[in-house]
């Protein structure tokens, strides 16, 4: 079955394979996580107080995009399944029903992030006065829920089938226009007001909107490998059944991870607004320079779920491995420009002593284990494509629940490391992970699953 771009990914040689699906992932990825990079970078400029408001919200809204990639892990794994064994009529019924189901979670988040907002700032260990400077952006980011939701869907979905590519030129569109509205709704460029932080808000939501746009006429369009049908807008049931139940373990296991986060900013929180501003920024400089890495993830994914439909298990497992390798050579390589550039970069972002100690000792700290997730992302991803959602959910509870989150209050408070603690936890937790599900992966029970 030949993709957009004439390709079929079940066959031929995989390192090929890998980077044709690769690239335009690492792109895509890299473009998700300039909102925030942008967003820190131009929030900056009105004060530490600022940047602790967009971590907070940032933090509460990791639930959102959990929801999102967790629905994805579902969706991606069917409709890449489908693909392999040459189905796309049921790849097309497969992508309806999971879109509609996350049509349908956004409603509420928005209607209570958004009447709950100041609470949600209280709760996260937000004093008085960043609670009042920063509700309108908390309220803003929660109403605007579903284009986060939906943008990493049906990204997903066009993995899942693929076409990586057009997910990427997805999110080329909404990151351009966040680009232009950020600094022109925070400033009052030209005739637009002067909304301060919450203009950040407002940019980063209608970007993304304009991306979810995008997404649908594609999805309409008539050179996708599949095509949707108005006979694939009816509820299946059955189908949604069957995607409700892959895609709960998919989001549980991503909500374990994300709310993980959420109890570290916690626990840093404790340390002031400087502590949380510098852990801020430090994390989106590694999300974004991790990126390419969950690029690496996701096209082994899709070979995996892929090749299994076609009955390949063997080139699943191979596929898994070079991809690994690959990420471990990518990785060794950051982790020696963080440990030693770290001052420079931080250095972009701000220029307050304070903010930018934390940021460097984080950005060094979690470095250090970088070889480590080299393999843990792609294997994580891999049993996700293979339909396999149990086995990393359950290592996730265990690695950041049960060990990343008591070490980090440990370190941090009884110990007395302040926030350096949490920044050595975040790198034993994750290094953890990675070795534990390295040995049940070489174990191929994955291989059997069936979706």
């Amino acid at each position: 079955m030949a993709g957009a771009e004439g390709k079929d990914f079940t066959e031929g040689p995989i390192r090929s394979a890998l980077l044709l699906l690769a690239i335009p992932m690492v792109l895509e990825v890299a473009l998700e996580s300039v909102f925030a990079v942008v967003n820190v970078f131009w929030v900056n400029r009105l004060g530490a107080s600022a940047v602790a408001i967009v971590g907070l919200t940032e933090a509460m809204l990791s639930t959102i995009y959990a929801l999102g990639m967790g629905l994805g892990i579902g969706a991606t794994a069917m409709v890449a399944r489908r693909i392999g064994e040459k189905n796309p009529a049921e790849a097309s019924r497969a992508a309806v029903q999971a879109i509609l189901l996350g049509v349908m979670v956004s409603i509420p988040i928005s209607v209570l992030g958004a009447a709950f907002a100041p609470q949600l700032l209280a709760l996260m260990g937000a004093d008085p006065t960043i609670v009042e400077q920063g509700k309108g952006f908390t309220r803003i980011m929660f109403l605007g829920n579903a284009s986060i939701l939906l943008l990493f869907l049906i990204n997903a979905i066009f993995r899942g089938a693929g076409d990586a590519a057009v997910a990427m030129r997805c999110l080329w569109i909404a990151n351009l226009a966040n680009l232009i509205l950020d600094p022109v709704l925070i400033f009052g460029l030209g005739p637009f007001p002067e909304m301060g932080v919450e203009g950040a808000a407002v940019a980063t939501t209608v970007g993304r909107g304009v991306g979810v746009l995008y997404q649908f006429y594609r999805l309409a369009g008539k050179d996708r490998r599949f095509v949707i049908e108005r006979r694939h807008l009816i509820v299946d049931l059955p189908l949604m059944g069957k995607l409700i139940r892959l895609s709960t373990t998919g989001i549980f296991q991503i909500l374990i991870g994300t709310t993980s986060w959420i109890g570290l900013v916690r626990i840093i929180a404790t340390f002031g607004a400087t502590a949380v501003a510098g852990y801020t920024i430090a994390i989106r400089v590694i999300l974004f320079a991790l990126l390419p890495s969950w690029g690496l993830s996701n096209a082994a994914a899709t070979m995996v779920g892929q090749s299994l439909g076609a009955k390949k298990p063997e080139r699943a497992e191979e596929s898994v491995w070079r991809a690994s390798f690959l990420n471990l050579c990518f990785l060794g390589g950051l982790a020696l420009i963080f440990l030693v550039a770290a001052p420079w970069i931080v250095r972009i972002f701000t220029t307050d002593p304070e903010v930018s100690r934390h940021a460097v000792l984080a950005l060094r700290i979690v470095s250090v284990g970088f070889p480590f997730y080299a393999y843990g992302m792609v294997i994580s991803n891999a049993f996700n494509g293979a339909g396999d959602t149990t086995t990393p959910t359950l290592l996730n509870v265990v690695c950041f629940w049960l060990w990343e989150i008591p070490l980090a209050y440990v370190l941090a408070k009884p110990v007395g490391l302040g926030p350096t603690g949490a920044f050595i936890a975040i790198t034993i937790a994750f290094s953890t992970l990675a070795v534990v599900s390295a040995l049940l992966f070489r174990r191929g029970k994955w291989k059997s699953k069936a979706i």
